[in-house]
């Protein structure tokens, strides 16, 4: 796996690509936590290359929602839509759990950073 974190916008913007699982999701947590500490309070999470996520995975999404909330924070995911061939993974995993509906969810970086964008509905 590999997290990469870039400013875009005026968002911190959290890059994974890989595989979300029980070793490799504190990384993620990780990143979350220092933008949020760096006093970032917009935080993106690009999902679009991860292309596999365990219970793990979803527990720091939803840690991640949390604190986003806690702190008075925005948090919006990008995903791929469920029936894209590469990178839907964790779309499909969040819907099948019923935890999708509480992320705001794009379809990619440039939509998920604009102020004017509006999610993608569950």
């Amino acid at each position: 796996m590999e997290v990469t974190r870039i400013e875009r916008d005026g968002w911190a913007v959290v890059i994974v690509t890989g595989e979300m699982d029980l070793v490799t999701s504190p990384t993620v947590r990780q990143h979350v936590h220092e933008a949020v500490a760096d006093g970032r309070r917009s935080v993106v999470l690009d999902l679009a290359g991860v292309r596999f996520c365990d219970s793990s995975g979803v527990g720091v999404l939803i840690a991640a929602r949390r604190l986003m909330r806690s702190c008075a924070g925005r948090l919006r995911i990008v995903l791929p839509d469920q029936d894209a061939d590469d990178g839907s993974h964790v779309n499909r995993v969040l819907a099948a759990l019923g935890v999708r509906r509480l992320f705001d969810v794009y379809p990619d970086l440039t939509s998920a950073t604009d102020e004017s964008a509006r999610p993608i509905s569950a």
